[in-house]
């Protein structure tokens, strides 16, 4: 099988051979979109750290006050990867989009689906006029730290990150 290119598409690996289609994200994909933020949970060496359920992230995404927005990578008839994004407000920049997660299948890796899902997200960062984009990335994780530098990213050391779980909301509030 050749490609328009002439390219011998069958030597190609598999995820090489797919045609990929980025959308947005919609209510009946959420059950794979939480299969894809376990396997990302694994890879971050914290798989019982996922406590949101399908119900919960599906309301938080399509029901009467959605709080992200997202996209998935399509390819083959299946979701390969997403990214997920919500409004953040800084008292020094103003409205500025936050990425929560970026998550590409171990096995589509490598075809610039990551690239695509995260160029979506600046796109609807300018389409919404907001002052620019954040994410998190684990300090060990070289090859997310790698994508990002390669794209102008600034990796900023100074600030640590601080999280409060319920129980502790809980014990703070009736203080």
């Amino acid at each position: 099988m050749r490609s328009a290119h002439g390219v011998d598409r069958t030597a190609l690996p598999f995820f090489a051979r797919m045609n990929v289609t980025i959308r947005r994200a919609e209510a009946g994909d959420v059950p794979r979109m939480l299969e894809l933020v376990r396997e990302l949970a694994v890879f971050e060496k914290a798989p019982g750290e996922v406590t949101v359920s399908e119900e919960h992230m599906r309301d938080a995404g399509f029901g009467p006050d959605p709080v992200w927005v997202g996209w998935v990578a399509e390819a083959d008839g299946g979701i390969q990867g997403m990214a997920v994004c919500y409004e953040r407000y800084s008292t020094w920049k103003g409205r500025r989009l936050y990425l929560e997660d970026i998550v590409v299948t171990e096995q589509a890796r490598g075809q610039r689906i990551g690239e695509r899902l995260f160029k979506q997200c600046a796109a609807y960062a300018v389409e919404r006029n907001y002052n620019g984009m954040l994410w998190q990335v684990l300090d060990w994780n070289t090859d997310a730290i790698r994508f990002y530098e390669r794209h102008g990213a600034v990796m900023d050391p100074q600030w640590f990150n601080g999280s409060l779980e319920l129980e502790q909301l809980k014990k703070l509030a009736s203080s």
